[in-house]
């Protein structure tokens, strides 16, 4: 296993950005460690897999979470306002960072992640290869 760390500043969208990274690093299997930092402008798909609601304020990330590949990553973020409500849902691009946000992951050897098409779900799942060492 090895773990990568970066930040990322005002302006820069959440999701965009740790797909880029691990695009960039050529990580074919990871998730997320950890995640803090703040957005100005959230876009979340709710649970039932279609609406996708913008909300322009200020929220802290209070977590994430997610697996990573080169194809695709599906991450789930948890975000507090200023009157300390939470909130939580399916990362979608344009979640844009305030002042920071602080980003680790851990990358796999022992496997490689991909998505497929899944036609019982209508989304691209999860495909879990076991690297043989």
């Amino acid at each position: 296993m090895k773990i990568h760390a970066f930040r990322l500043t005002r302006g820069m969208d959440l999701k965009k950005s740790i797909e880029q990274y691990v695009v960039d690093k050529k990580i074919k299997s990871g998730v997320i460690l950890s995640a803090v930092g703040c957005l100005y402008q959230v876009c979340l798909r709710t649970a039932d897999g279609k609406t996708v609601k913008t909300i322009n304020e200020d929220h802290e990330i209070v977590s994430a979470t997610g697996t990573l590949s080169m194809d695709g990553c599906h991450i789930h973020v948890s975000l507090s306002d200023i009157n300390l409500q939470t909130i939580g849902g399916h990362l979608k691009d344009n979640c844009l960072v305030n002042v920071t946000a602080e980003i680790v992951l851990a990358e796999f050897d022992e496997y490689e992640f991909s998505r497929e098409f899944d036609e019982s779900t209508g989304y691209k799942e999860l495909v879990i290869k076991e690297n043989n060492k």
